[in-house]
């Protein structure tokens, strides 16, 4: 015996269809998220992987108004080409020069000392980055 108090109504609650629906769109998101990670994790490697070379300024002087000389100390994997660039600035902030210094070899640590020109009194060295070539 069935009274309107315990019948569900029909469609109130949603169909089966729509249950099956819901489960299909929760199974390609997933999908779809997954990829997402693999390709953000693929590109991610690939971007430190290749950085082959890196340096770090240890000191720097300006000899004269003309040059700054800075000491680096560069690290490379062995075989690796590449360069890397160095801007100096004059106190005001304005860039006064800007070089790319090569570095090639087998050695894997490099310490170099190299002359940066400006057009005026530098007062600071900047490693801006290094790239592989």
């Amino acid at each position: 015996m069935s009274t309107a108090s315990t019948r569900l109504p029909e469609g109130r609650y949603g169909r089966a269809s729509d249950q099956r629906a819901d489960h299909t769109l929760k199974i390609v998101g997933a999908v779809l998220g997954g990829l997402l990670f693999l390709v953000v994790g693929y590109f991610a490697y690939h971007y430190v992987a290749q950085n082959k070379i890196s340096a770090e300024v240890i000191a720097f002087e300006a000899t004269s108004d003309a040059t700054v000389q800075v000491h680096l100390e560069v690290r490379k994997d062995s075989g690796a080409n590449g360069y890397c660039t160095i801007r100096s600035q004059a106190a005001d902030g304005a860039e006064v020069g800007r070089a790319d210094f090569r570095f090639s070899g087998s050695d894997t640590r490099i310490d170099k000392v190299v002359t940066l020109r400006t057009t005026a009194k530098g007062t600071t060295a900047e490693l801006l980055g290094c790239h592989a070539s």
